[in-house]
């Protein structure tokens, strides 16, 4: 992913708290030591850059995780033609919880890893290992499978974990990049539109702080006040920060331009390693992962309320 802009608006004194319903905090069903280990077993793949055989063990990997614990699977598998003149193998992996219900929320991660480390000062050639900036994210979404096979949701749910973010050029314009999300947003599995959107993205690392993402505000406020909402009610008010910040170029925005009311969880600004051949699991937090998985349940058990 890439910051559109970089700039940090000053602080404002939102309201807090006003989408998080009254009564007892939710209840805390993630493990942050077991997703932590999710991250470790994905940096083990080695690089998970399309057609490089990390990417191939990280997909049968997560099939089989997901079906592990979904009631049902769906693989999105299609050729991307690159504008260098390419094809790339690509697969979406869709897992599903309570697939008959019409009232669903759609959450998604990337789960590809940059084949070049860009913001690395001394080597930007080689593929960055991608513990936070991809491997974060998915092992928030499988750690929320856990909780929803111990104790399946009333809303349905759909765990999104979307190829090729991060192949190409961010731009503008952005050029092989968003691959997946740009494909599903095409080419939807579930027909009827979420009723909210959560992209998890570098959400793990140490030091976390998540600020309110500006493209999230502008199209869906409801769906940032009952995230941020949630994690105050739960105590993580001094992670999820409301602080805004710029528009950035993520996963969210193909969902966005296709109509349904999705927002952004990621830091970027408080991780230096971003983009470098420093995004190791050493870098990363159980008790950062813990508190956004917890939020990220919660979320869900609230998604009616």
């Amino acid at each position: 992913m890439s910051q559109r802009i970089r700039v940090v608006v000053a602080l404002t004194a939102l309201a807090a708290a006003c989408g998080a319903g009254s009564g007892p905090p939710p209840a805390r069903e993630f493990s942050g030591k077991q997703a932590l280990e999710y991250v470790e077993k994905q940096v083990a793949f080695g690089p998970r850059v399309p057609g490089q055989p990390g990417h191939e063990a990280m997909a049968r990997w997560l099939d089989s995780m997901s079906r592990a614990r979904a009631d049902s699977v769906t693989l999105q598998r299609w050729w991307h033609h690159t504008a260098s003149g390419d094809s790339i193998a690509m697969t979406n992996v869709l897992a599903q919880f309570n697939p008959k219900a019409t009232q669903r929320v759609l959450y998604l991660a990337h789960w590809d890893t940059r084949p070049h480390a860009d913001q690395d000062d001394k080597d930007k050639n080689s593929p960055i290992p991608g513990a936070d900036d991809g491997g974060s994210g998915v092992a928030i979404l499988l750690g929320v499978a856990d909780a929803l096979k111990k104790a399946p949701p009333d809303v349905g749910v759909d765990l999104l974990f979307v190829d090729g973010e991060d192949y190409g050029t961010f731009g503008p314009p952005r050029v092989d990049v968003l691959i997946g999300a740009d494909y599903y947003a095409q080419h939807p599995v579930v027909t009827t539109r979420p009723l909210f959107a959560v992209l998890w993205d570098m959400v793990g690392h140490k030091n976390l702080q998540i600020p309110i993402e500006q493209n999230s505000q502008v199209a869906a406020p409801d769906v940032v006040e009952k995230v941020w909402g949630t994690a105050e009610s739960m105590g993580y008010g001094h992670i999820f920060v409301r602080t805004p910040t710029g528009g950035i170029t993520d996963d969210h925005i193909p969902l966005i331009d296709a109509g349904m009311r999705a927002v952004d969880i990621i830091d970027i600004s408080n991780y230096p390693y971003w983009h470098t051949l420093q995004d190791t699991p050493d870098k990363e937090s159980a008790q950062s992962l813990e508190a956004v998985g917890n939020v990220a349940v919660a979320v869900i058990r609230r998604a009616l309320k």
